[in-house]
């Protein structure tokens, strides 16, 4: 018993090193890291939000500029800069109408109406002319709003091209995605339009009718912050976690020790003091 005993007194915080807790300072690690790639990826995107909140704010309810301020080469488009920046435009519509599917509007899902516009020096923008309830099923068939005829000036915001999606093409007179590049290639006007960029309607001298155009987009950096922080309060609640299951594995070896027995002695000593508690209370009349 008293050689049991000794050694039992001797273990003391050894048991840290052994192979067993080693293994768990690895597991712990990777979950501090991963949490960290975590935590920084959500500041990333809230910086992100907040650099869009800062070109909303910028641009959009900026003077009208000329395109060519904005977008000096047809083949390139500063997004960080000039998104959202309206510009005018002066030229004609062409006639060339496409519909960029799988929009959500006011009434579901339908296509965005993008119709090629020539300006005067012979350059092509597509201009987004709202929000349509047409979907591909009946886009042959479907009365399009007709844009104004003739001489036109439009005050359009810059947006960039969209990203092409692998597997998702185009379709009769539908495409997947607002992107220059492709429409250029469906219109036959690759050599004089602006693949960069596209431009969102604001407005249209004169007028006509249009689909549901839209809205100002929000100023919301959304809940990354949250989401960060809580990363990072994982990788607390894991330390603390670990600490704890080091502390109860350390009473389990070392029970005897003196020092468990007075810190017991006292926490007897001040529940003594408080009386028993609601939950003693209602456990004494369980048990009689």
């Amino acid at each position: 018993m008293s050689a049991t005993y000794v050694d039992t007194q001797q273990v003391g915080w050894r048991f840290l090193a052994s192979r067993r807790w080693l293994g768990y300072y690895a597991l712990l690690l990777v979950f501090a890291v991963s949490c960290t790639l975590f935590g920084n990826w959500q500041f990333a995107r809230r910086a992100e939000a907040r650099a869009e909140i800062a070109r909303i704010d910028r641009n959009y309810d900026a003077t009208p500029i000329a395109l060519g301020d904005a977008v000096p080469d047809r083949g390139a488009f500063d997004e960080a800069r000039w998104k959202w920046q309206p510009v005018e435009l002066h030229g004609a519509y062409t006639g060339d109408t496409l519909l960029a599917r799988g929009r959500p509007g006011p009434d579901g899902t339908g296509s965005d109406l993008v119709q090629a516009f020539e300006l005067d020096d012979g350059g092509v923008v597509f201009i987004d002319r709202g929000w349509v309830p047409v979907t591909g099923v009946d886009e042959a068939s479907a009365v399009l709003p007709a844009p104004p005829a003739g001489e036109v000036t439009v005050v359009a915001r810059l947006r960039a091209s969209e990203r092409l999606v692998s597997g998702r093409e185009p379709s009769g007179r539908t495409v997947p995605q607002i992107n220059s590049a492709e429409l250029a290639e469906l219109t036959g006007t690759r050599d004089r339009a602006y693949l960069g960029v596209w431009g969102q309607l604001a407005s249209e001298t004169p007028a006509a009718e249009t689909g549901v155009l839209a809205p100002r987009p929000e100023r919301d950096e959304g809940p990354h912050l949250s989401y960060a922080l809580q990363w990072y309060v994982f990788i607390l609640i894991a330390l603390a976690g670990t600490a704890y299951a080091a502390t109860r594995e350390h009473r389990n070896l070392n029970g005897d020790d003196p020092a468990y027995a007075e810190r017991d002695r006292r926490r007897a000593e001040r529940r003594r003091r408080r009386g028993p508690s609601d939950a003693d209370e209602e456990d004494a009349l369980l048990e009689g």
